[in-house]
């Protein structure tokens, strides 16, 4: 399979793309570095990406900017960074890809364990991943040539321990639960689901 992975430069972008690759042709794209180089905030930046890689089976996404901060800090700049980043970034790969992407193909996008289990600094991304986790669901039944899509939530990842603070009582998901999770997505039969690893 040609599997797009966007984010690939990133703690999780890097592992999937290092298990991945044994197996399947893996184009890493990233807003620096990796095959390709896109900006997922710019819909023209995500059409070239798409231009340049042509017919691919999978888009797996492990990126998505949010703001992260006290909530007395927030405004609409504040907020606008995870609905510009990782709320429209990733619907837009699939707004854009679906006219790229091969029959039978599937998307896979990333949300998180804080759509349901907040915590202090991420009302953010807690807003955006309910977004993204409803977009999957919609879309999954408009989707035409047998496009799967789904999301995996994670919640804080072993290998980002400079987060763990930030999740007091987590049980950090595994790199390995991790891999699990986007494996059942783009390889398995399910479409308008929340893959939870957590």
């Amino acid at each position: 399979m040609k599997i797009i992975i966007v984010g690939a430069t990133g703690t999780m972008g890097k592992y999937l793309a290092g298990v991945f690759e044994t197996e399947h042709e893996i184009i890493r794209v990233s807003s620096k570095g990796g095959d390709i180089q896109a900006d997922i905030t710019s819909a023209e930046s995500i059409e070239n990406m798409f231009k340049q890689v042509g017919p691919f089976d999978a888009l797996i996404s492990t990126a998505g900017p949010t703001y992260v901060g006290p909530w007395a800090k927030m405004g609409n700049d504040e907020f606008w960074k995870g609905l510009e980043g990782k709320l429209m970034g990733q619907v837009n790969l699939v707004l854009i890809g679906q006219h790229y992407i091969n029959p039978k193909g599937s998307f896979t996008l990333i949300t998180g364990a804080l759509t349901n289990e907040p915590q202090l600094n991420f009302a953010n991304a807690s807003a955006a991943n309910g977004a993204v986790e409803a977009f999957i669901r919609a879309a999954a039944i408009e989707l035409a040539n047998g496009i799967r899509i789904n999301a995996v939530s994670p919640t804080v990842i072993e290998a980002s321990p400079q987060y763990f603070p930030f999740f007091p009582g987590e049980i950090p998901t595994t790199m390995q639960q991790l891999e699990y999770g986007f494996r059942k997505s783009v390889f398995g039969a399910h479409t308008g689901k929340v893959i939870k690893t957590h």
